[in-house]
């Protein structure tokens, strides 16, 4: 080999490694939906399974056809992956189900009508749940919703059977079964939606919404006494908690309340960026800003409310804000640090 070759690859080659390091810790903290019920290597997620340490990827109905396809699926997601990634889908029952609405699989009731019977039928029900989310090769389940059904004119959680109940006490019995049933499995689950959505009139996945004026302390009540390893953001607005920004973008909603004065250590991850609340007002690359530097330490896009985004794209959008000095690296490896012993612990 040439000697001025060796030269230029002598110093180019430790910056090259940062750089991947860089790329690999950004890439770990995404969690991304596709299109179709298979991958090939023209997928760019395909590349990073192999390259990079993906955080994660959600399913939903058009990944999944039946019980064989996707345990093939889940199946070469984990065996494509240099390293160990979340396989995860948002199974409450009712209504948000991934899986209980395909052949094959076993239909659970919504939130609301678990909570109508008793906690001995809700064990069974979520005991059954958790069992086949196992059995299909999946390992987070974003759920249960431990909003408070406190506006029954609220679209998004109450009228779609989402809340166990406006009894902070009765949430909390039906959300421990849920959890205990899904971690005897080794399925991480995700409380939702931090501080709570209960009170909301409006559809965060359609745009803003503010609760500043129906909001109530009590609303966080299910996230003090549960014990979970995730917890998930709302995209709502409370200028009583943060006058300037979403919960999900907010340093006062995540770092200060729920992390300081809440005492939560586990992983925070934002509820899917690409909902009206926040795509409709920030641009990609202050969502990214705002939503690291707030706390987060997992960003969801889902790829289902707007044109897909690639993995690419998002990460080099964040190692630019990182080399600007936007983002702080510290923010990065303290959230890379969070999701590798969540890995460590589950997966």
């Amino acid at each position: 080999m040439n000697k001025y070759l060796l030269i230029t690859l002598f110093f180019i080659s430790p910056l090259f490694l940062i750089a991947q390091s860089l790329e690999s810790k950004i890439s770990n903290m995404i969690v991304i939906g596709f299109e179709g019920s298979d991958i090939n290597s023209s997928h760019t997620l395909y590349k990073y399974l192999q390259t990079n340490s993906l955080g994660g990827v959600i399913l939903f109905d058009k990944n999944i056809k039946n019980p064989k396809q996707l345990k093939n699926l889940t199946s070469k997601l984990k065996s494509l992956s240099k390293n160990r990634v979340i396989i995860s889908v948002d199974e409450e029952g009712g209504r948000v189900s991934r899986l209980g609405k395909v052949a094959g699989f076993i239909k659970t009731p919504s939130a609301s009508k678990i909570a109508e019977g008793s906690l001995a039928d809700a064990r069974k029900r979520y005991e059954k749940m958790a069992k086949m989310l196992q059995d299909s090769g999946i390992n987070c389940n974003f759920a249960p919703s431990v909003d408070l059904a406190l506006n029954p004119k609220n679209v998004v959680i109450v009228k779609n059977g989402r809340s166990f109940s406006d009894n902070p006490k009765t949430v909390i019995s039906y959300a421990n079964i849920f959890i205990a049933e899904m971690q005897k499995r080794g399925i991480i689950t995700s409380l939702k939606h931090f501080p709570g959505h209960g009170s909301s009139l409006g559809d965060s996945h359609k745009g803003f919404v503010d609760v500043s004026d129906s909001w109530l302390d009590i609303e966080l009540t299910p996230f003090q006494n549960l014990k979970t390893p995730m917890i998930m953001t709302a995209h709502i607005y409370n200028k009583n908690i943060d006058s300037l920004y979403p919960a999900t973008l907010s340093y006062k909603t995540n770092e200060l309340l729920l992390r300081e004065k809440l005492g939560f250590k586990g992983v925070i991850i934002s509820d899917d960026l690409q909902m009206g609340a926040i795509s409709k007002n920030y641009t990609l690359k202050k969502t990214l800003q705002l939503c690291i530097n707030s706390g987060v330490d997992m960003l969801l896009f889902a790829n289902q409310l707007s044109k897909p985004l690639e993995i690419d794209k998002i990460v080099n959008i964040v190692v630019e804000l990182v080399r600007e000095k936007r983002i702080d690296i510290d923010k990065i490896d303290k959230a890379n640090k969070r999701i590798e012993k969540l890995k460590s612990e589950y997966l």
